[in-house]
């Protein structure tokens, strides 16, 4: 059940690309906040997190402000607008493997750490490291490419969207342009 929700929402999605008459800043709010909302969902219901969930959305729509008015900037190219749409999820993707590189919960006893190192996992949310701890005091570094990858996306995505905070900044009628459908005349 859940795969088909997940392939009725791509669907969706998809559908809501090809409308020429919705306007892009509806577009990025639709495509975007699903998983913002599924995340500030998980962290107060399930792990009651309330304060970092309301965070969490604060950051969000400064990130959407942000991205309209990536988007809206009249010198950029598209392909560096679009850019931010890959670098994101590829730089969630690239901390989420970091930070569970040594993962003990899934089976205990058989993460790299204990398994190859002798040492003991350690994880660190942000900045996103992984490593081992012996009982020396010694460090082995985990998942280094992952950390590389996360770095560079992050820096990328940081730098395009205060590009677009820039302009929104500079010409607040960018904005509101973006949620605006296109004129008739």
């Amino acid at each position: 059940m859940t795969g088909f929700l997940v392939l009725l929402g791509c669907a969706a999605a998809l559908w809501l690309l090809v409308l020429p008459r919705v306007p892009p800043g509806i577009k990025v709010a639709v495509l975007t906040a699903p998983p913002v909302v599924a995340l500030m969902w998980l962290l107060d219901a399930v792990l009651d997190r309330r304060a970092v969930a309301a965070g969490i959305g604060a950051v969000y729509l400064v990130v959407l402000v942000a991205l309209n008015g990536l988007l809206g900037h009249p010198r950029l190219p598209a392909w560096t607008k679009l850019t931010v749409f890959a670098t994101v999820p590829v730089a969630a993707l690239a901390w989420l493997l970091v930070v569970t590189v040594d993962d003990t919960v899934k089976d205990p006893g058989e993460d790299p750490c204990t398994m190859r190192y002798g040492g003991v996992g350690v994880s660190e949310v942000f900045p996103p490291q992984a490593y081992c701890r012996y009982e020396g005091g010694g460090t082995h570094d985990l998942a280094t490419g992952a950390q590389f990858v996360f770095w560079v996306c992050f820096v990328v995505s940081v730098v395009l969207l205060a590009a677009g905070l820039w302009q929104v900044a500079r010409d607040p009628k960018a904005l509101l342009r973006q949620f605006r459908g296109p004129s008739t005349c």
